[in-house]
């Protein structure tokens, strides 16, 4: 590793959590409706850790990582606190946001052909970013930008600074979309769902690379997807998000041995698995929830095969916490 990207450590950032999210609500409120996208998430992350928020479409991942970044539009109302390395996210001007933005936190994007300009070079793109935020010459930042894509493993990197986004492959693209987000070396990379476009082969090569690329960095990631497959590749731990809401959290190999909450459960039993040949798949019946109010019993009961009475009456239901390092909302998981 260079000793351009190269991020000294601290013991301080090894104590403090990187990201701290409590109680964190989106509404988006227009004047026909108000939809409650995100409804009370308590999310923690420690440098160097990666967090998978997995859920269907709609139960509130993406939301809650825009509202993170503070990418949400003006018609969004966001509460709750949100921290990154400490510093109070919701209490950011502008200017200090623009900052903010791609030095500490970064994001790589579900369809990089929407978030590369396509009238600039990959190689433009990546020196404007660090030109911006480390004030660093043309030729030193041209330099970081030929560093980066050999960074991320892009074949005849210099040829490939003068080409345009519609010139590059989808595997080709997400690489240099990475190097975009790497090109400050921030502490925190946000990845939203970024193979879902990618066949399955160049899918597995960005996966191994983003956890390769974690490691040698030291960076936090919190990475979306509805995939249990990617979750199992890359996280540490795993948090499933239904209706606004983490309902299931914890390590990521004891959740997919043993997931305690139904809805995850659900998701497991839908996913093909090596030896289910001839099997059937199992599927959770229904659709989410509407969330033109906050829910305020269980948003799963409706769907639910293991729903009781109590589910439909219980406000929250209150997070449980059978065992050190997993938490569940569900009326059936034993702990406080």
């Amino acid at each position: 590793m260079s000793e351009v990207l190269d991020r000294p450590t601290t013991e301080k950032a090894a104590t403090v959590p990187l990201v701290r999210m409590r109680d964190v609500a989106v509404r988006f409120v227009t004047r026909d409706r108000t939809v409650h996208a995100v409804n009370g998430v308590d999310v923690d992350l420690a440098s160097g850790e990666v967090l998978c928020i997995l859920g269907e479409s709609g139960s509130g991942k993406s939301v809650t990582m825009r509202a993170l970044m503070r990418l949400l539009p003006k018609f969004a109302k966001v509460s709750g606190r949100i921290e990154v390395a400490g510093r109070d996210v919701v209490a950011m001007d502008e200017g200090t946001l623009q900052d903010f933005r791609g030095s500490d936190v970064a994001m790589i994007f579900q369809e990089p052909m929407t978030a590369l300009d396509p009238v600039f070079t990959i190689g433009q793109q990546i020196a404007e970013t660090v030109r911006r935020h480390e004030g660093l010459s043309r030729s030193a930042a041209d330099a970081r930008a030929l560093e980066l894509l050999e960074l991320v493993q892009i074949p005849s990197a210099k040829r490939r600074l003068a080409a345009y986004p519609h010139e590059l492959s989808g595997g080709l693209r997400q690489r240099a979309m990475i190097a975009v987000a790497l090109a400050c070396r921030p502490k925190l990379l946000l990845a939203d769902e970024p193979t879902t476009a990618l066949d399955a082969t160049v899918q597995i090569q960005v996966l191994l690379l983003l956890r390769r690329l974690q490691e040698q960095l030291g960076m936090g990631v919190i990475f979306v997807t509805h995939d249990l497959g990617v979750a199992g590749e890359i996280a540490d731990r795993v948090a499933v998000m239904y209706a606004g809401k983490v309902v299931e959290e914890g390590p990521v190999q004891a959740m997919l041995r043993g997931p305690l909450h139904p809805y995850p459960r659900g998701l497991l039993g839908a996913t093909v698995q090596p030896g289910m040949r001839g099997k059937r798949l199992t599927t959770i019946p229904g659709a989410p929830p509407s969330l033109d109010a906050a829910p305020t019993t269980c948003p799963f009961a409706p769907r639910c095969p293991e729903v009781e009475p109590a589910c439909t009456v219980e406000l929250g239901p209150r997070p449980r916490r059978p065992v050190p390092g997993r938490m569940a909302r569900c009326v059936h998981v034993a702990g406080g």
